[in-house]
């Protein structure tokens, strides 16, 4: 008996032990992982200081002085010339009437004056009509031309200044530009026109087409030149 109460005994303890044992948590496993660092701050870019090369475009210019911009004017003028011509017609016409009018007897019945007077209304009002019409749809053509050629030329611009170590480029075309004086060998638009007209492979027009902007070297407060347009009306 004193055998099994030993027995019993041991295994009460082996038991409670064991119960232990599972009761309490075990140690968590060390991890392998390292801890993140913290990511080190890029270093501030320093501006630098680099000797200035200004360089002054006439853009706008420098578009339509191209050979490529020169054909395209005469393109446009010459869709324009029939409207022109109309134009002209109508205005030596209404100023025809107004000659007979003023010197028209005295003895013009005053119905007869007032008919006349009606006319030349009527007329001037349609040629002023049609000059305003025709000035509009040839700013529209002439401005869809500039845009599709600016693109190409302001590529070669950048291109030459770039190549040449220009640091800033101003463009003068405008009577609004704060450049009051530069020294012109900073002016870079006929050779920008050269480059250009030299990768476009676009040969210069005819020495008998209608005239468009010369390609000589501009004033930096010199206005744009435009091209023609149809005729104004006389007055």
């Amino acid at each position: 008996m004193n055998r099994t109460l030993v027995l019993v005994s041991a295994l009460g303890a082996g038991l409670m032990t064991a119960a232990g044992m599972a009761q309490t948590p075990a140690a968590p496993a060390a991890s392998t992982t390292p801890a993140p660092q913290p990511a080190a701050e890029a270093a501030p870019v320093t501006p630098q200081a680099i000797p200035a090369k200004i360089a002054l475009v006439a853009f706008e210019q420098a578009v339509f002085a191209t050979n490529e911009g020169q054909r395209a004017v005469q393109d446009i003028q010459t869709k324009y010339k029939p409207k022109k011509d109309q134009i002209d017609a109508l205005s030596t016409e209404v100023d025809s009437l107004k000659k007979q009018l003023q010197s028209a007897p005295a003895t013009l019945s005053d119905a007869e004056r007032a008919t006349r007077l009606k006319t030349i209304d009527t007329k001037e009002k349609q040629l002023n009509r049609n000059a305003e019409d025709a000035q509009t749809a040839y700013n529209a053509d002439l401005q869809e031309a500039y845009g599709k050629l600016a693109a190409k030329v302001s590529a070669t611009l950048k291109k030459y200044v770039s190549d040449n170590g220009y640091t800033l480029l101003l463009d003068v075309s405008s009577q609004q530009s704060n450049v009051m004086w530069a020294n012109q060998s900073t002016d870079v638009t006929q050779a920008v026109v050269t480059a250009y007209n030299t990768s476009s492979g676009v040969a210069a027009p005819a020495p008998s087409a209608p005239s468009a902007p010369a390609a000589s070297r501009p004033h930096p407060t010199t206005p744009a030149p435009k091209p023609a347009a149809p005729a104004a009306p006389k007055q």
